[in-house]
């Protein structure tokens, strides 16, 4: 299976795979390997700020696209 069909199969679970990050992201800005790479990507992408900044956005844009029940 390819990466395509890999995010076709997450994506009919429900899974929103329209913004994945790899490693060759964190490597072009910064000289590491891929082991620590993966580790700023894990520390980046899991820590509070930004979950918060994630659920934040979702209770706002979900109150903007919902419609009302009036």
């Amino acid at each position: 299976m390819n990466v395509e069909q890999a995010k076709e199969v997450l994506k009919k679970e429900g899974y929103f795979v329209d913004n994945l990050w790899n490693v060759a992201d964190v490597k072009q800005r910064y000289i590491c390997d891929e082991d620590t790479a993966q580790d700023i990507l894990y520390k980046s992408l899991t820590n509070d700020a930004t979950m918060e900044q994630i659920w934040l956005s979702i209770d706002i844009f979900s109150e903007d696209l919902q419609p009302t029940n009036n």
